[in-house]
């Protein structure tokens, strides 16, 4: 990442060009990072495919001002953090769900390499707003809750968020084309949750908003309020007003239940409609 693109990148997140990399440093990046870039997989709902180089995460994030997925968001963070002096490695997490742990590579992580090793996530909605030690066994409290990283044997580790396991991090340093794969199956997949529907979502300083297709959630305090948009216009207004996103139409979640995927097992290909998922 050049230092016009990093210049670019920090005035995107309102930080100054800063100097050596610190703790602080990192700390700072990681908030400013998830108050401005929100969680979000619009593009899925547009019909854009989701590109994990480096260019057209600078011309999805920084310059057209999107937010993104873990992927998108942690892939492009990395190379901030890198160009700014940080040693990061990229990680692939299995994340934790009532039936069990998901496949590796369905979320992707940084490790950030500074006097202690840190955990860096700004990649997975509501999670912690500040870096995890990874090498620290007692809870570390976040605007968010209360995390715990804990061992998982083989090197691997749980982080836990309030006491639930939300995600296991491999150990195996890893690079952005690792991920392309899952991500093409997160676009595209009626098991993917990405493809069941729109979403958009921003901490604030006392809660969080999201936008869920046409249902504007605002959470103060632990308070949850829903408000139902009932046309085109509010929808759009609603992305410009919260999350800083402009848009000429509303993402469709049919462009996404629409897609097809494929699987080549040597002798033949299938071919599966997401419009038959009952999901």
């Amino acid at each position: 990442m050049d230092e016009r693109t990093v210049r670019r990148y920090l005035d995107r997140i309102g930080v100054r060009r800063p100097g050596a990399p610190t703790a602080d440093l990192l700390v700072e990046l990681q908030a400013r990072h998830l108050e401005t870039v929100p969680f979000e997989n619009l593009s899925i709902h547009l019909g854009e495919p989701v590109v994990l180089t480096e260019d057209a995460l600078v011309d999805k994030i920084v310059d057209r001002r999107r937010g993104g997925f873990c992927y998108e968001l942690n892939g492009l963070f990395a190379a901030l953090l890198r160009a700014l002096g940080f040693e990061v490695t990229l990680l692939s997490a299995l994340v934790h769900t009532p039936n069990g742990l998901t496949h590796p590579f369905d979320h992707l992580a940084l490790r950030v390499d500074l006097e202690q090793r840190y955990l860096v996530d700004v990649g997975f909605g509501a999670h912690a707003r500040r870096p995890l030690r990874l090498d620290w066994p007692d809870p570390q409290l976040d605007p968010e809750g209360e995390f715990l990283v804990v061992d998982a044997g083989e090197g691997e580790v749980d982080v836990l968020q309030d006491g639930t396991p939300r995600y296991r991090v491999e150990p195996r340093a890893r690079r952005l084309a690792d991920f392309g794969p899952t991500c093409w199956w997160q676009q595209t997949s009626p098991d993917s949750h990405f493809t069941h529907g729109p979403t958009c979502s921003l901490p604030t300083a006392n809660g969080r908003i999201t936008l869920a297709g046409t249902r504007l959630i605002r959470t103060v305090g632990g308070t949850r309020t829903e408000t139902r948009l009932t046309d085109e216009d509010q929808v759009l207004a609603a992305y410009r007003e919260h999350f800083g996103i402009v848009l000429d139409r509303t993402p469709d979640y049919l462009l996404a239940t629409r897609r097809y995927f494929a699987t080549d097992n040597g002798t033949n290909t299938a071919r599966i409609s997401t419009e038959d998922s009952t999901a």
